[in-house]
């Protein structure tokens, strides 16, 4: 079967090619409109993430504040600071050795309560 160039298609079989590109392509259009209207309410979350992104960076090219707050904290209240660092630390060691089926299951459910209440 011989491949044909465009131009010898039959008319008729070009103008309903150029009919359903126009449908396509209004369609497309369509669709586009819908995603950016339900994209909409994704718009404050994304704020929020760009919003940490950035802290994290400021963070990241400012180091010494946040270990003098910590230094602060140790100097006034070091028991208190100690017992914090140990329980993040125990509640990190048991997060690692969930199976990672269990882990993402958890954090759905702990986001969905987040986001219930």
């Amino acid at each position: 079967m011989a491949v044909r160039h465009p131009a010898e298609v039959a008319p008729s079989a070009a103008a309903r090619l150029a009919v359903r590109r126009a449908q396509l392509l209004q369609r497309s259009a369509e669709l586009r409109e819908r995603l950016a209207h339900h994209g909409a309410g994704l718009q404050p979350a994304f704020e929020a993430a760009d919003g940490m992104r950035r802290a994290w960076r400021w963070l990241r090219a400012h180091p010494w504040l946040p270990a003098l707050g910590l230094a602060l904290l140790l100097a006034r209240r070091p028991r208190r600071v100690l017992a914090w660092g140990m329980l993040a630390w125990r509640g990190w060691r048991a997060w690692r050795r969930l199976p990672p089926g269990w882990r993402g299951w958890l954090a759905s459910r702990m986001s969905s309560a987040s986001s219930s209440g």
